[in-house]
Parts: structure tokens; C-alpha cells; sequence
């Protein structure tokens, strides 16, 4: 979390809005342990992971969606072995996680 706290108050202080995408739980092997954050500006800038970029697009997609909607979310995004080996994810683990409009 610290590592974002930059420019998530970077944002803020520009009248961005933010969501914050945050592991928490991975089954089997997986990229980041429970705790990894990632943040999303309403225009589109990230900072933080929470996949070591194994699905951050679509994790930034759906937190401009949670921005949209102002409603938090739980994602899950994880791949059989096999096709996690085709897209690079080679952990083949399961993440879960929680995406929120971050309210200061």
C-alpha cells in the first residue's frame, strides 16, 4: 500500500476520484500475496499491482466501472494450469479480489 500512496494523494489533490484494488485471497500459487494493492484514477492512471501484470487490464476495467457505479466489488481471476502457461501467468493460481471507490 505505501508504494501508492504517492500518487493516489497526487490524485486526490487533483480532484481525481480513485479505486483501489486489493488481494484478498490467491488459491494455489499466485503473483502477489493478500495485502498487494493497486490504485486506478478516473482517467485511467495506475500505480501499485496486484497481479504482477498477469490481469492488470482487466483489473483496471473494472475499477473505472466501480468508479462509474460507486459500488465495491469482488473479482476473481485465475486460469488452469495450461492456459495460464499460453497468456504468461505461469503461478496458474486463483486471485480474488476486492475493488473499492476510495472514500477519504
Amino acid at each position: 500500500m505505501k508504494e501508492i500512496l504517492a500518487d493516489v494523494d497526487r490524485w486526490l489533490a487533483a480532484g481525481e476520484r480513485v479505486a483501489i484494488a486489493r488481494v484478498i485471497g490467491v488459491e494455489g500459487s499466485g503473483p502477489r500475496d493478500p495485502g498487494a494493492a493497486m490504485a486506478v484514477s478516473a482517467s485511467g492512471e495506475v500505480a501499485g499491482s496486484v497481479s504482477g501484470g498477469c490481469v492488470e487490464g482487466a483489473v483496471v476495467v473494472e475499477a473505472l466501472e466501480v468508479l462509474e457505479s460507486g459500488e465495491s466489488r469482488v473479482r476473481t481471476f485465475g486460469y488452469s494450469d495450461d492456459e495460464a502457461f499460453a497468456v504468461g501467468l505461469t503461478c496458474g493460481g486463483t486471485l480474488h479480489l476486492l475493488i473499492e471507490p476510495l472514500d477519504w
